[in-house]
Parts: C-alpha cells; sequence; structure tokens
C-alpha cells in the first residue's frame, strides 16, 4: 500500500468520520446559540442603553421646558446645552445657523436624523467617533401657546452618548460565546472519541478476527460483550465461524480419507501388477505367433496392463504431491541435453522440431523435468498435430521451455481446466489413451521447483498461428522447498 492510500485509508476511516461528524455538529450547534445569544443580548443592550439615553433626556429637557423666548442668543443657547449636558453625554443645540459652542460633535449630525428631528419625532442613530460606537439622540422643542397649543421652536436638541462600556460589555459576552464554544468543541471530540472507541472497537475486532479466518485459522471467536447490534453481530460471526470449522473439518476429513484410499490401492495394486507385467512380457513375445483373435488378445492385455500401470504410477506420485512428500533431487543439469535425452529415450527425435541453444546450465530435478517434457510432448502427439516444436531460452534468472504444435489448439472453455485432475476436453469419448494426470502432475512438478519468491509455473494458450503452446518457466538455481505447496 502507498503512501497516499494508506493516508486516504485514514482520513476516510469510521473513526475520522465519527470524529469530523460530532465536531461539525458541535460547532454547528454552538455557532447557532452563541450567535443568536450574542444577537440577542447585543440588541437587548444597546436597546436598554438607547432606552436610558432617551429618558434621561427627556427628563432633562423637562427642566428647561417650555421655552418662553425666542429667538435665543448664543449666550442662552451654549447655557441650555450646558444645563443639558452630564457626565454621560453631551448636548448640542441647534437654531436654525445657529449652534451652541463647544458642539465638537455637530459634524456627526446626518442629513437623516436632523429630518427626522425637523419632523417633530425623537430620532437616534449609532455612529462611530474616534473608533468608538456613538449614540446621537435628537428632538425638537416646541413652544407652548396661551390656548395650551404648542408650536415648533425651530430648537433642535441632540444628545450625543458614547457605548463604548456597552460595546466592552458586548465584546465580553462575545469571548465569551467564543470560549463556550471552544470548549464545546473540546468536549463534542471527547465524545466522538469515546463512541469511536465504544463503536470501533468490536469493529476492529470483527476485522481482526475476519482476517484470522480467512488465512484459515477457523477456531477465532469474538468475545460477545452487551446486547446491542454489535453483539448480535459478534454472535453471527461466532456461529458462522462454528459452522464453517465444522464443515471445513468435514471436509478435509473426507478429502484425507479420499486420498488415503487412492494411495492405498495403488500401492496395493503395484503388486499384482508387477506380475501382471511379467505374464504381458511373455504375451508380447508370443502374440506374433499365436492365431488371429488369440494374437489380438494377447497384444490387447499388454496394451490395457501398460495403461494401468501407467495410471497407478500416476495415482501414487498424486498421493505424493498431495500428502507434501513430494522431494526434489536438485543437480546441475545441461538443460539441452537433458531435452534431447528425454525426446531420445522415448523415439521422438525425428518427429520433434527442436531449437535448443547449447550451454543453458540450471539447478533442478533432471527426473521431473523428463516427466513435465515427456507429458507435454506426448499430449501434443495424442491432441494436436505434428510438427510439434520444443524451444529454450533462458535469462539470469529463469529458464523458458516451451512445447508447440500445429493442431486445432484449446477450445476458450477447456483453457481454464487444461490442468485439471482427470479432466478431457472431449468428453463423450469414454476411453482416451491418456489418464488425464499428466498434465495435473506436469503443472506439479513445475511448482515444486522454486527459489525464495520465484516458483515454476506451466501455462498452456494457443499460438496466434494455431496450435496449442504450453510454457514452462522454472528458476535457474532452484532450493528444494521440503514439498511445500
Amino acid at each position: 500500500m502507498t503512501l497516499w492510500r494508506w493516508v486516504g485509508a485514514r482520513v476516510s476511516g469510521l473513526r475520522v468520520r465519527l470524529l469530523l461528524a460530532f465536531a461539525l455538529l458541535g460547532v454547528t450547534t454552538t455557532a447557532v446559540v452563541a450567535s443568536g445569544s450574542y444577537f440577542q443580548a447585543r440588541t437587548v443592550i444597546l436597546q436598554q442603553a438607547q432606552d436610558a439615553a432617551v429618558a434621561s433626556l427627556t427628563d432633562q429637557l423637562t427642566k428647561v421646558y417650555p421655552i418662553t423666548q425666542l429667538p435665543p442668543d448664543q449666550d442662552e443657547l451654549d447655557l441650555l446645552a450646558q444645563r443639558l449636558s452630564d457626565r454621560e453625554s453631551s448636548a448640542v443645540i441647534v437654531y436654525r445657523d445657529m449652534r451652541s459652542q463647544g458642539a465638537w460633535a455637530f459634524h456627526l449630525l446626518t442629513p437623516e436624523l436632523r429630518q427626522e428631528v425637523g419632523d417633530g419625532r425623537i430620532a437616534w442613530q449609532r455612529v462611530a467617533f474616534d473608533g468608538q460606537p456613538t449614540l446621537l439622540i435628537g428632538t425638537r422643542l416646541d413652544l407652548e401657546r396661551p390656548d395650551g397649543t404648542s408650536q415648533p421652536s425651530g430648537l433642535e436638541v441632540y444628545s450625543v452618548r458614547s457605548l463604548l462600556a456597552e460595546q466592552q460589555s458586548i465584546d465580553r459576552l462575545a469571548n465569551r460565546a467564543w470560549m463556550t464554544g471552544g470548549l464545546s468543541l473540546i468536549l463534542a471530540v471527547l465524545l466522538a472519541l469515546l463512541s469511536a472507541r465504544g463503536v470501533l472497537r468490536p469493529v476492529r475486532d470483527l476485522g481482526r478476527a475476519a482476517r484470522r479466518l480467512g488465512e484459515g485459522d477457523l477456531s477465532t471467536r469474538l468475545t460477545v460483550r452487551g446486547a446491542d447490534e454489535l453483539a448480535d453481530v459478534a454472535r453471527t460471526f461466532n456461529d458462522t465461524a462454528g459452522t464453517l470449522e465444522r464443515q471445513v473439518g468435514e471436509l478435509r476429513r473426507m478429502e484425507s480419507d479420499a486420498r488415503r484410499f487412492v494411495a492405498d490401492v495403488s500401492h496395493e495394486l503395484r503388486t499384482p501388477l508387477a506380475a501382471m507385467t511379467a505374464v504381458t512380457d511373455v504375451l508380447d513375445e508370443e502374440a506374433d505367433h499365436l492365431p488371429g483373435d488369440a494374437g489380438r488378445a494377447a497384444r490387447l492385455v499388454s496394451q490395457e496392463t501398460q495403461n494401468l500401470t501407467q495410471l497407478v504410477n500416476d495415482l501414487i506420485e498424486v498421493s505424493r504431491f498431495d500428502s507434501g512428500t513430494a522431494r526434489l533431487a536438485l543437480d546441475e543439469v545441461d538443460v539441452a541435453a537433458a531435452l534431447t535425452a528425454t525426446l531420445r529415450i522415448r523415439g521422438w527425435v525425428d518427429r520433434v522440431r527442436t531449437e535448443l541453444p547449447p550451454g543453458v546450465v540450471a539447478r533442478l530435478d533432471p527426473r521431473r523435468l523428463d516427466v513435465i517434457v515427456a507429458n507435454l510432448v506426448g499430449n501434443a502427439f495424442r491432441h494436436g498435430a505434428e510438427p510439434v516444436t520444443v524451444r529454450l531460452s533462458a535469462d539470469p534468472d529463469w529458464v523458458t521451455i516451451e512445447v508447440s504444435d500445429q493442431g486445432p489448439g484449446l477450445e476458450p472453455d477447456v483453457l481454464p481446466h487444461v490442468f485439471d485432475r482427470l479432466y478431457k476436453a472431449d468428453t463423450a469419448r469414454i476411453r482416451s489413451e491418456g489418464s488425464g494426470l499428466g498434465l495435473a502432475i506436469a503443472w506439479e512438478n513445475a511448482r515444486l521447483h522454486r527459489h525464495g519468491d520465484r516458483r515454476g509455473s506451466l501455462v498452456a494458450a494457443n499460438g496466434p498461428g494455431g496450435g496449442a503452446v504450453f510454457t514452462l518457466r522454472l528458476p535457474r538455481d532452484t532450493a528444494d522447498a521440503g514439498g511445500a505447496r
């Protein structure tokens, strides 16, 4: 697994997703609650400050109301502004083009605010002055008539109040909201870790148990904790593992019995077959002198005895592979010379085309190489068409032997089963020359040759020009693996 795939697997893991889900939930909930609380508290604080300022200004105006002399002079404007100012606010008095002296905040008055005040309403506006929030409140003073009615006096009163204290309270509230959000996030992560631990521990245990079960440890069981859904999964896993263990045990027992039966029968048949072979040798010598049907019967008995002997020998060889007792007798072999000897012993030298470069030396089992090549060439003669070709090539690590023919090749549905035991492509034929074990034995012999991670192989395919092609690859420096499968 590459680094990026490992990182991706960790990031997309269930633990990380649980942490992200809890963290997102905590952050979202905290943000919504804290934001709502903050804005609501901010509105309340500012509204209270505004109401208090309006009430204070109204209370102060009652002390100077009603205005009886108009137009006022500058001293009267200044005196009125002084009387309406206190420690928390400053007053600005405007009468047409006149304004009270020291009206430092006059430039803060916006046309919209003055318009609302001119219309006779109490108006307010929040502005920033020297980086500090400031509240402007304005109202108009009216003259009282003798009949009890009032008329506009032209006097506008504005109160300038700093909201710095309220802003500091709002800032402290925001800091508390952020602190609360941070603590909530930490709490959410801790809860996520606890939840992930409680949820993922059974999942991890299940994953490890499944891997051990897949590796062949059928005794693997899970510890059942609690009575929740994960406990039900653990119980189901244990029941499944128990059933699988029983079934596999029964299958292994039956397979072992079948192999033992084949091996015992094969060994028991060798003695009578040896006697029969001796008799058939005599029959072969006399077959030509026997009349008609007697001669044909003698030759038939001899041929079938040879086939039966070959079948028994193949079954014994298969039983060695199954029991893991097959061993290699390794030797330094001139591969080209060994292949030539295989063909010469069986009388195939004139029938087989060869491309055998000299000087290819490998450490392998010469007897098993002979069995493999003899089976491949014999199979090509039986099921393919001549000419049959044997090619040899090599590199520093491998020896490659290719056996090909010019027959019809292998059908697509036959290729996956070529090396299966007792498999015959033509199921309609009741009898055939082969036992159906030759290619399986060749495949097993190829796999016995190994060196480290390199293991011999035998592959069947069809050539580009037609015909079957069997490719044998063996390590050049085979080490005896002790019959390991």
